[in-house]
């Protein structure tokens, strides 16, 4: 039976788990070093009871848990310290801007300032073992920036949020790189806009529509940037600009997010949004794709830069 100290050891591992032994065997058992692969051959009824490890040369020993080291958590050891948890990666930012809604011109008294970005960190730690994370979130502010190839890739996908910020009208930072990637933002929009807003907002809306059934209880701020969405689609289609600021449509959207616009309107509008983004796809004179080439080049050549201010080209 489990005891109530069980629960703060490791669970059993499965047979055929591969091991190293972080010990010297014990007398009695075949004489092995510590550093020994060993394959698991049987289980203990509990996590205080030993493994049956068989090695390389057929022989076998009992061990406990702690004598032994799954092989895959003994190969990475060494990575188990990584520098960039000392590293301020915050300092590499290249671009900062305002984004939600004081971005567009939906703030009230209140509204939390969300910040989003793009950082480039340095050529030898973007290169090193370690790697770098594909993006910096900070809940406390309400930031996260994008690593800056994460940020192309989801741009040319036509991802709203990564759009967004190219295109928000409150940008509080951006150095040389980050310049170049916003007078260039237009090789990210394409016709992949009516696919990724509009099939996102089909999507949700279904999930908003189950809960209208099912629980009555309606997220009208999420409805509210659902609609909104599919407006700034349309308008990206039609004028080849992303819009962020939407103030002009200010009354009608928070009438929604407040739960005065009775649902079936709120669903009614919806559905004649889709056919005007329709309307909007066949007549835009956007691209079948984005840019890809020019992406490319924009990624390369920060890249390159980087490397040049490290002197490690």
């Amino acid at each position: 039976m489990t005891t109530p100290s069980d629960k703060t050891l490791p669970p059993i591992l499965p047979i055929g788990t591969a091991v190293v032994t972080v010990i010297d065997t014990p007398p009695g058992n075949p004489q092995r070093s510590r550093g020994t692969p060993g394959v698991i051959i049987a289980i203990p009824i509990d996590p205080h009871h030993a493994y049956r490890i068989r090695f390389p040369g057929g022989d076998e020993c009992s061990l406990n848990r702690r004598e032994f080291q799954v092989l895959s958590h003994f190969q990475t050891e060494g990575l188990a310290f990584n520098p960039l948890t000392e590293y301020n990666l915050y300092q590499h930012v290249i671009y900062r801007c305002i984004i939600g809604s004081r971005a567009y011109g939906l703030d009230r008294d209140g509204s939390d300032t969300d910040r989003r970005g793009i950082y480039l960190p340095p050529a030898s730690m973007h290169w090193s073992v370690y790697g770098v994370p594909e993006q910096l979130d900070n809940t406390e502010t309400q930031e996260c920036y994008w690593e800056l190839e994460k940020f192309i890739r989801l741009a040319l996908k036509a991802n709203p949020n990564v759009l967004e910020a190219l295109y928000s009208p409150l940008v509080e930072h951006a150095d040389p790189i980050a310049q170049r990637l916003q007078s260039e933002r237009s090789i990210f929009l394409s016709r992949l806009v009516y696919q990724t807003f509009n099939g996102y907002a089909m999507a949700q809306f279904r999930k908003i529509e189950i809960d209208v059934r099912t629980t009555s209880n309606i997220k009208w701020k999420h409805a509210m940037h659902l609609i909104r969405l599919l407006q700034s689609g349309i308008a990206a289609l039609q004028t080849g600009v992303l819009p962020v600021r939407v103030e002009h449509r200010r009354d009608e959207l928070l009438a929604i997010r407040d739960g005065l616009m009775p649902w079936k309107d709120v669903d009614a509008l919806r559905l004649s949004l889709h056919k005007d983004f329709e309307a909007a796809f066949e007549a835009t004179s956007l691209p079948e794709r984005p840019d890809y080439e020019a992406a490319n080049a924009i990624l390369i050549s920060a890249r390159a830069e980087m490397a040049r201010r490290e002197n490690l080209s």
